[in-house]
């Protein structure tokens, strides 16, 4: 008895014909991004504009709700972004969860009177244990390098895949990988939603995912290339589209449905997994319509005639 299936193993969507309605789409996304960007520019959080991180502990394990309560009543100091999360290491094991590191983005406060109201607000339950000013050079320079390594991410990709295939390859992963990463930074920028260090992280990733997607269509597209000598290119892109569209469906919506309860996780999991989830989306779609597409204005793969008029195939199961 066949298993039930809610989408057919193979589909036959003319996935070049409707590039041009894939382009407007695209385009029209990559043009509120570069507005964005240019005349809201982001919203950057504590990593990337400085601010005062202080260490406390507690003689107690701190429960979730004691760390809702003091996210509360330090919003109260008017200290702009605030973060409380728990963390680690050895005066922190006993007992487990006892240290909670705050940072705060003040105006015009100096971090000896951020210390001060902290831990009037913290009351006589925690000590104070470390103070640090984190000054706008510094972050500054962080959010600079966090650019660096998401180009250098990108471009090393491309330079993989220029060689594990051809160099019209590489070129397609370069724009497919690099738009998305782009779209992504753009969402950030016209929502202005905070951009941390996790959503560089989450940049990072994405390249990572997004490139997966892509090698997965070159490399059928290849295969078939080797198979079907004579088919036309834009023939083989939709014979080869179609072949896989079903597998990079389930996995995008697996890989999503992974990262939804991430957004139940608190302030620091909450841009990572945003950043993820709407990075998928546009990884599936770059994936299909940008970088097979791009081969059609490329020159031909292997030197051949990518437009022969040559035989035809049935698409394979």
């Amino acid at each position: 008895m066949p298993l039930l299936r809610f989408i057919p193993e193979t589909t036959n969507v003319d996935f070049v014909g409707w590039r041009w309605y894939a382009f407007g789409a695209d385009g029209l996304l990559v043009v509120l991004s570069v507005i964005a960007m240019l005349y809201q520019g982001f919203n950057l959080g504590i990593d990337f504009t400085g601010g005062v991180r202080v260490e406390a502990k507690a003689a107690h394990s701190i429960t979730e709700s004691e760390l809702g309560t003091i996210r509360s009543e330090l919003a109260n100091l008017k200290f702009g972004e605030t973060q409380v999360q728990y963390i680690g290491g050895n005066a922190c094991a006993t007992p487990v969860n006892s240290c909670v590191q705050i940072r705060v983005q003040p105006h015009d406060v100096s971090g000896n009177e951020v210390t001060e109201r902290v831990r009037q607000k913290l009351g006589g339950a925690y000590t104070i244990r470390n103070t640090e000013v984190i000054g706008p050079k510094i972050s500054g320079e962080l959010f600079n390098r966090g650019i660096l390594a998401t180009v250098l991410a990108v471009l090393a990709i491309s330079m993989y895949v220029w060689f594990r295939f051809e160099w019209q390859y590489g070129v397609g992963a370069l724009i497919a990988t690099g738009h998305d990463v782009f779209v992504t930074a753009g969402f950030f920028s016209f929502f202005h939603i905070d951009f941390t260090i996790n959503t560089v992280a989450a940049l990072l990733l994405l390249s990572g995912y997004s490139i997966n997607d892509t090698v997965v269509v070159f490399d059928r597209i290849r295969e078939n290339r080797r198979k079907y000598k004579r088919m036309p290119l834009a023939e083989m892109i939709n014979l080869s589209t179609n072949q896989i569209a079903t597998r990079t469906s389930l996995v995008s919506v697996a890989t999503a449905l992974s990262v939804v309860p991430l957004l139940f996780g608190g302030p620091v999991l909450y841009n990572f997994s945003i950043a993820i989830l709407f990075g998928i989306f546009v990884g599936t779609f770059s994936s299909t319509y940008v970088a097979a597409a791009l081969l059609l204005y490329l020159p031909p793969v292997g030197g051949g005639s990518g437009a022969s008029e040559g035989g035809t195939a049935e698409a394979a199961a």
